[in-house]
């Protein structure tokens, strides 16, 4: 396998190639990577089980010593593939406060800002009423 991204690789069970997969992805499908559970209730409006975390979504941490803290979304670092959340920071030994950064799946996303880029079209939500009947 080359250095660079190699869009013919498509398995492998050895996990040096699957990590060098992954930090060779170009940033179009790190975000693809950058995505959370809904909460129930987003689940059943949008008929969706994950999206992207985006900045100004509300999250709840789910592991950790944070979990159950609830914050917005402050920065999304998709080059390393963590998530920022407001209010949610380490103290260090002097003092000062950082941030906590986070694993997109060990989010849960409770409420979303509204964008059109993510939320499924008018005709997937038709097809999806179509099936119930």
């Amino acid at each position: 396998m080359k250095s660079e991204f190699n869009t013919s690789w498509r398995e492998s069970k050895q996990p040096r190639k699957q990590r060098k997969y992954l930090h060779n992805l170009p940033n179009h499908l790190r975000q693809k990577q950058m995505s959370a559970t809904l909460d129930k209730d987003l689940r059943k409006k949008y008929g969706l089980r994950s999206l992207e975390v985006r900045k100004g979504d509300e999250v709840v941490v789910m592991r950790g010593k944070f979990k159950k803290k609830v914050g917005k979304v402050t920065e999304v670092n998709v080059k390393e593939n963590v998530v920022a959340v407001e209010n949610v920071q380490n103290t260090k030994k002097d003092g000062s406060k950082i941030n906590a950064w986070f694993h997109p799946s060990k989010l849960k996303i409770k409420s979303i800002v509204d964008d059109k880029f993510r939320l499924p079209t008018k005709k997937t939500e038709v097809k999806s009423e179509e099936k119930k009947k």
